[in-house]
């Protein structure tokens, strides 16, 4: 449908790195543009395990470790089977937290408004939440910003990218980390 338009153009925060394809499919070709305010997000080193059941257990530990600091966390699942996996974890820890998935859609703006604050923990799909600014307390701030987890990498590393990108956004402090399991299916998959 995109070609029927005489003009075409877009805004994203992970074009760039898809700009073979944009060419190569719609002949647009990519101009990056300078944040708006410096980018301070720390980018931590990949974990990864032996299986899923270690790699979720090791996932509540850092969620349990960073709400108890009261910074805020969005945990980004594959699937709602996977978001519903680990609110169960959670919820078994005691750790009070909202799930964006497909069956809370009509909550999903109220969600997102509080997933800034002191202590606030998100579990959401890949689809949820995405493009939104997640607005953070002065709270919040001090005890580091938004950490973004990303529970399992997804079929297109752009995905991942987006979810990364909800945090640390306007010069706002925060973190991401990606925990993977070699029973991961994507890399079940590759291998």
């Amino acid at each position: 449908y995109f070609r029927l338009y005489d003009k075409l153009s877009g805004m994203t925060g992970t074009a760039e790195t898809e700009a073979a394809e944009f060419m190569s499919t719609y002949k647009l070709g990519v101009v990056p543009i300078p944040t708006n305010r410096p980018m301070v997000r720390i980018d931590q080193s990949d974990l990864i395990y032996k299986n899923e059941q270690v790699k979720f257990e090791q996932v509540v530990d850092d969620i349990a470790k960073r709400h108890a600091n009261g910074q805020p966390v969005l945990a980004g699942t594959t699937s709602v089977e996977k978001s519903e996996l680990l609110s169960r974890l959670l919820a078994k820890r005691g750790i009070k937290h909202e799930v964006l998935n497909a069956k809370n859609h009509a909550r999903e703006a109220a969600i997102v408004a509080q997933a800034g604050r002191l202590g606030a923990v998100t579990v959401a799909t890949n689809m949820a939440g995405r493009g939104t600014d997640i607005a953070l307390d002065t709270a919040a701030e001090a005890a580091g910003g938004l950490h973004v987890i990303g529970t399992e990498l997804h079929e297109s590393a752009r995905i991942d990218r987006q979810l990364f990108g909800r945090c640390a956004r306007q010069g706002d402090p925060g973190s991401f980390r990606q925990f993977a399991a070699l029973d991961d299916d994507i890399l079940e998959e590759g291998l």
